[in-house]
């Protein structure tokens, strides 16, 4: 069981195994493990309680703001009172208009209080789109070593596939026409039988092996597959084309492959992609027009964006509820991931655990499971080939007739051993161990990563809007109103010097007018 945990070339980070930590509470508040175990109800609760830490959160800000609110709504018409005479005494004092001093510097706090809470939601927007990226680098990465393994398992099916189409087709045809040739001389008729007999022994020993065991009983299966077919070496192609080469359909009807995994999480994650790049992007507006409502000191596209704002607070607690289950989860599942890898693919596609061990670990001290039953085949065609030779050495000056069924066998067979020296290459476990590993980066480095920012990103958006819908309400009683508005531009249309008491009273100064 060691040797499975064990992971060559991959190592669990600091944030995986400090997230790992985290100890695990129900909802009847009893400690839990933190094994990954995403069916069972038990770890559900979990995650459940950490993800209601946001809804913790949003009441708190929702408490914050609603105090805020009452302090502007109730508290301060008595201080507008009492400021309205000072006000009265500081314009005696004063050319006509203007603010008090103590009122200037209200309107100076509220006001930068807002640019702070619109320039930390700036801040937690940027973190955002890098964290946003990060987590699509990952997943990316997780989906093209997934159908790069994808194409592997199609290759290794269709080479299986094609060598027992091929050597079926050679049983049945030539080898049989050959048994009629030679009736009469009993040497050639036992090496053709000998021939037959390897054949079937490399069909049923290519038919064990559980990776092509689907493709091999539909082509056993099927006896119109056999006739007519021949079998040509397989050119490698790159992975993009594989699932267009080969059909997912017609390799594992089970739903749980690395190609049909590939397109879930591909199809997923561009949707998860665009709704966080709507929600960066609604988050944006809103601060450039608080700021621009600010500087313009317009009320109307205030209060819009108060409304917006309300619904990017609930975006934002919203999205780090989900974003902190998510991240526990991942951290779960990246500190030991061969054991849940290895317990949930034996569960969904029989596969023996030798075979899944073999291929996770990759271990220079394992043998391959299939070691034994390739040096068989390889020997049953060796054997095969020495057979043909000896009856293209004798039989033929003796049995020309022969010499078509012969050279369509020794076609079959070369077809076979080039598919075959393929099949031993692809079987080796260092090519899907690395598209194991790479997987594992790319979701447990770069996807872990890319989450704790997007997590940072909805707390920083969160006390940011919290900060700017506490201060609008100061911003909004900071701005003149219309009437205020009307009777200073009165005021600064009419001149002070050219009033009629102004005036006389010049006169009377003036000894010599």
């Amino acid at each position: 069981m060691a040797a499975m945990i064990t992971v060559p070339s991959y190592s669990p980070s600091i944030w995986v195994r400090m997230c790992h930590a985290l100890p695990r509470l129900d909802l009847s508040m009893q400690m839990r493990d933190n094994i990954f175990a995403p069916d069972s109800w038990e770890y559900q609760q979990t995650l459940l309680v950490l993800s209601s830490l946001s809804a913790i959160a949003l009441v708190i800000s929702l408490l914050v703001i609603l105090s805020f609110l009452i302090h502007y709504c109730c508290c301060q018409r008595g201080d507008r009172s009492e400021g309205s005479e000072e006000e009265d005494d500081d314009e005696d004092g004063s050319t006509g208009h203007g603010y008090s001093g103590k009122k200037g510097r209200g309107i100076c706090c509220v006001t930068w209080v807002a640019v702070a809470a619109v320039t930390l939601c700036c801040v937690a927007i940027g973190i955002g789109f890098y964290g946003n990226s990060e987590a699509n680098d990952g997943m990316y990465q997780l989906t093209s070593s997934l159908l790069t393994a994808n194409y592997t398992l199609a290759s290794i099916d269709l080479l299986i596939s094609d060598t027992i189409t091929g050597l079926q087709l050679s049983v049945s045809g030539p080898l049989t026409s050959m048994e009629e040739m030679f009736s009469g001389s009993k040497p050639f008729l036992v090496s053709t039988r000998n021939c037959r007999r390897l054949s079937e022994n490399v069909i049923n020993l290519l038919s064990s092996i559980s990776l092509a065991r689907t493709n091999v009983e539909l082509v056993m299966g099927n006896d119109s597959t056999v006739s007519g077919a021949s079998i040509t070496p397989l050119t490698p192609v790159p992975p993009s084309v594989a699932p267009t080469v080969v059909p997912t359909s017609s390799l594992l009807p089970n739903p749980f492959t690395p190609g049909w995994a590939a397109t879930t999480l591909m199809v997923n994650e561009d949707y998860r992609w665009l709704s966080y790049v709507l929600l960066l992007l609604l988050d944006l507006i809103v601060c450039l027009f608080i700021l621009l409502g600010l500087a313009k000191q317009a009320r109307w596209l205030l209060i819009l964006m108060t409304v917006l704002a309300w619904l990017a607070l609930f975006l934002s607690w919203g999205s780090l509820g989900l974003e902190t289950a998510t991240v526990v989860a991942l951290s779960d599942f990246c500190s030991e991931p061969n054991v849940f890898v290895l317990n949930s693919t034996q569960i969904t596609t029989g596969t023996s655990s030798d075979v899944l061990d073999y291929y996770l670990t990759c271990s220079r001290s394992m043998n391959s499971p299939f070691q034994q039953l390739l040096t068989q085949s390889q020997r049953a065609l060796s054997s095969i080939h020495t057979h043909l030779s000896s009856l293209d050495r004798n039989a033929l000056p003796q049995f020309p007739k022969a010499e078509k069924s012969l050279r369509e066998v020794q076609q079959i067979l070369n077809s076979t051993e080039g598919n075959f020296h393929q099949l031993v290459a692809l079987l080796n476990c260092r090519g899907l161990n690395k598209d194991y590993i790479d997987s594992l980066k790319g979701l447990c480095y770069d996807g872990m990563e890319g989450l704790l920012y997007l997590s940072l990103y909805s707390f920083l958006s969160g006390l940011a809007f919290t900060a700017i819908l506490c201060s609008l309400p100061g911003a909004w009683r900071s701005f003149p109103s219309e009437s205020e508005e009307y009777d200073d531009s009165d005021s600064e249309s009419e001149d002070p010097f050219t009033s009629h008491q102004d005036s006389k009273r010049f006169l009377q100064w003036q000894p010599w007018l």
